[in-house]
């Protein structure tokens, strides 16, 4: 049991029900009455974020959420396949189970499945993906003053927005967290 005076950023907790997630915290003295803890928290199952206060003597539970490596297999309509690469498990989840996950994700490529009690909620991709443009327009000669930049279609299908230098075949790093263009490789 974690008493809400020791809540700390990326904390996970089973709060009435749910498990969350605190995004931020911060104690409260008020000048006239109790010091409370006033808490902005992610429902890891849903990803809604909600603000809560606490008195600091409030306890809760610590939620275990488990990480585990998987390979990204394939797509199949509207399921998308891993492998356990240490047991050779394969699972299959839903488009809506994976969302926005696997939009820098080619196949072969390793992710992190989160679980809690079992149940697969959240699937996170590398921090960082290599890959090849495969549709962007030319850049002008001038166009440069500003660090103008453009948009361009990677090999998985997601639009990144690029400088006007980087040309199609050009392999690129990305970072999956924002989708931002980081460098030419």
């Amino acid at each position: 049991m974690i008493s809400a005076g020791d809540f700390r950023n990326g904390l996970t907790l089973e709060i009435d029900g749910g498990v969350y997630q605190v995004v931020e915290f911060q104690h409260v003295k008020p000048g006239k009455g109790a010091a409370f803890v006033r808490t902005k928290l992610r429902n890891i199952i849903n990803g809604g974020v909600t603000e809560t206060t606490f008195r600091p003597t409030d306890k809760y539970p610590q939620a275990h959420i488990e990480k585990s490596d998987m390979q990204y297999l394939y797509a199949d309509g509207e399921m998308y396949n891993f492998m356990n690469v240490d047991t050779y498990d394969q699972i299959a989840l839903t488009a809506d189970q994976i969302g926005d996950a696997l939009k820098f994700v080619k196949e072969n490529d390793m992710v992190k499945m989160l679980s809690y009690q079992g149940k697969i909620f959240s699937v996170e991709p590398p921090m960082f993906a290599e890959l090849e443009v495969t549709e962007t327009e030319p850049g002008f000669k001038g166009d440069t003053a500003t660090g103008a930049s453009k948009p361009a279609i990677v090999e998985t299908g997601a639009q990144v927005m690029v400088p006007l230098f980087v040309e199609r075949g050009n392999k690129i790093q990305i970072d999956t967290r924002t989708g931002e263009y980081l460098k030419r490789i």
